[in-house]
């Protein structure tokens, strides 16, 4: 049996306590131990193997959040959810308290300027990288979702943006004072989330001025990857979509958090914007999100579509998905630490075009359907991802 790597790259979560921030931890110290096969990892199929990503093995955990509760409690709550096998949990605990041991307090509101905050936060990140002597850190949002920005000073350009944090200002939603934090240390950002994040006109010039990747947002675990993947078929066969309505009943943090309508607008957007752009414009068609606090961790989707056929003939389809949220989104948080870190070793910047595969709001690209995505990924990993490591003289890992 070989030995197991040591880590070379680490995974800093934004919302570390969280469910699918659990999920993902437990889940990458299974897979490093043997304990779990990684069924829902995109980058263990043989399509990317070329991409010559870091291993599982060698990823290390570590991040904030205002959350208290640790992780072997948090790991036992899933478990009595069905999200994680209870077996597993148990015989995780030690490595799980020693990931607990890597998250740091998470800024929140009041107490610190956001100066003070994000000069903190980078200082934690810096720390975690330079004490287990990691070559990167990639920093994933997990939080919860927040409203969409609204326009404040300095937050259309890197220069006002210090200024206005230098005057004592909070112009920054909480994700992107994560963002900024995490560029200032030199960390490529993940925005799993459809909060602002890096995606402030002022924090995407910053990560262009730092030469840091950046991918999000808003990552597509459930009911939006399957219409991405039908979609399609109804524009190829040119059937016009009349309308499509969409009701998600979710519970859980992410069904708590998304009951505030201010909260919900995010994630609406998000998910609508991905059928526009298929069907070649708006289509009709409510969209509902609603909490049912007994549904846990668990979330149940039902779409009816309306479409019409040759000479008018009316017809319609309809689907039910129900999935566990967190143990959808985990193995995909592995898979973007892993492409991203790739992404910086090979010396990319900016948005990630070709990760717009994983979300439902793509970053840097105007491609949805989810076959067009899946190319886009391949060819970028078949050949930059490839190719990065032997043009630039480093040995092959």
């Amino acid at each position: 049996m070989s030995p197991t790597p040591s880590p070379r790259t680490g995974a800093w979560f934004i919302g570390a306590r969280g469910s699918v921030a659990t999920t993902a931890t437990a889940g990458a110290l299974a897979l490093r131990a043997g304990l779990a096969p990684a069924v829902g990892c995109v980058t263990e199929l043989p399509e990317l193997a070329a991409a010559r990503l870091p291993g599982i093995g060698e990823l290390l955990t570590g991040g904030h959040d205002i959350a208290t509760d640790p992780l072997p409690k948090r790991a036992e709550e899933l478990a009595a959810g069905g999200v994680l096998p209870g077996e597993l949990a148990r015989s995780l605990e030690r490595e799980l308290v020693d990931a607990d041991r890597r998250i740091r307090p998470g800024a929140g509101p009041g107490g610190e300027t956001q100066r003070a905050a994000a000069r903190r936060i980078a200082d934690d990140i810096t720390a975690f990288r330079d004490r287990h002597g990691l070559d990167r850190v990639i920093v994933v949002d997990l939080s919860s979702t927040e409203p969409p920005a609204v326009s404040a000073p300095g937050l259309d350009d890197p220069e006002r943006l210090e200024a206005a944090l230098d005057a004592g200002a909070s112009p920054l939603p909480l994700s992107s004072l994560y963002a900024y934090a995490a560029f200032r240390a030199g960390c490529p950002v993940v925005a799993f989330t459809p909060s602002p994040g890096p995606r402030l006109p002022a924090l995407t010039a910053l990560a262009e001025r730092q030469g840091l990747p950046w991918a999000g947002s808003d990552g597509k675990t459930g009911e939006t990857l399957i219409k991405t993947a039908l979609a399609p078929m109804f524009a190829t066969r040119a059937l016009a979509v009349r309308s499509w309505t969409s009701v998600n009943l979710l519970g859980g943090g992410d069904g708590r958090t998304l009951a505030d309508p201010a909260n919900a607008v995010s994630k609406t957007r998000t998910k609508g914007q991905g059928l526009e752009a298929i069907l070649g414009g708006p289509v009709a068609g409510p969209m509902h999100i609603d909490y049912v606090p007994d549904l846990g961790d668990w979330k149940t989707a039902w779409d009816l579509i309306s479409f019409e056929g040759f000479l008018g003939t009316r017809m319609s389809m309809q689907f039910t998905w129900h999935g566990c949220d967190s143990a959808l989104a985990a193995p995909l948080v592995l898979d973007l630490v892993r492409l991203t870190a790739r992404a910086a070793e090979v010396g990319e910047a900016g948005p990630l075009a070709p990760l717009g595969f994983f979300f439902k709001d793509p970053a840097g690209t105007a491609v949805h359907d989810l076959a067009g995505q899946w190319r886009a990924l391949t060819e970028w990993a078949g050949t930059t991802l490839a190719g990065g490591a032997a043009a630039s003289g480093e040995p092959a890992r």
